[in-house]
């Protein structure tokens, strides 16, 4: 059985990975991972795959291993594992609560090593993994700093596990986008800590673009001109210029 595993599927990103592989590929099976099973459940009628909806939530050990015994039961062949759960918060980080930090990197990070680690006994040359990083991954970023780090994280192990894959024909890709209209903003958002937004992109262009980049086998997807001018200008600038500039703009001293 050829299938799809993706995660963060009720909403935003991972829904629209969802529709687009399904899409531009052919599966058996689309694996859709998030913890609200009603809205997983409605991606069965605007898909040609079947649709196996799991309502996990990926940072629990117990959903971990229910993952690890479903692959162990099923034995298929994940041609394509999407990691598009995630979540942040903005504002300082004294001012946020631990457990609500702690769980950005439970999910963003721990979960998301562990989805890759479990998939891969199951993946043959060709097959792919697709992990949602962020324009945060390329620099330090105050007043959402435990999110930036988190998706650093997801930027250079996907570029780690790449390499080591490509012996085996493994292709792996890092989705790098700049700010985007999604529930995550309602989340993040709770006071007006960041105040400037310089350009948004819909999840559906972000996707899209992934896909295209993901066809010629490129290692990071990044959409439009200016967010790849500043993942350029970021790489050659000391940090200390880019933290200032970010903290000027947001009115920060």
């Amino acid at each position: 059985m050829k299938i799809a595993v993706i995660t963060g599927a009720s909403s935003g990103m991972g829904r629209e990975f969802v529709l687009a592989a399904d899409r531009e590929y052919e599966f058996e099976e689309i694996w859709v991972i998030a913890r609200r099973g009603e809205r997983l459940r409605e991606l069965e009628k605007e898909c040609r795959a079947k649709i196996r909806a799991l309502a996990w939530d990926l940072t629990e050990k117990t959903s971990i291993e229910e993952y690890k015994k479903l692959l162990e039961t099923e034995r298929p062949e994940i041609k394509m594992l999407i990691n598009a759960a995630g979540y942040g918060l903005f504002g300082a980080f004294e001012d946020l609560e631990l457990y609500d930090q702690l769980g950005i990197a439970e999910l963003n990070d721990k979960a998301l090593t562990a989805m890759c680690l479990l998939s891969l006994p199951y993946m043959k040359s060709g097959d792919s993994i697709v992990n949602l990083g962020s324009n945060s991954s390329w620099q330090p970023v105050p007043y959402m700093a435990v999110y930036a780090a988190s998706k650093a994280y997801v930027l250079s192990f996907s570029r780690a596990i790449g390499r080591e894959l490509k012996e085996k024909g493994i292709h792996v890709m890092c989705v790098c986008p700049g700010w985007i209209k999604t529930e995550f903003m309602d989340r993040a958002v709770h006071d007006d800590t960041i105040k400037y937004y310089d350009r948004w992109y819909t999840a559906k262009q972000v996707v899209d673009q992934a896909i295209k980049d993901l066809k010629k086998k490129k290692k990071v997807s990044i959409l439009g001109a200016p967010v790849r001018r500043q993942v350029r200008l970021v790489k050659h600038l000391p940090t200390d210029t880019v933290m200032n500039t970010w903290c000027r703009q947001q009115g920060k001293k």
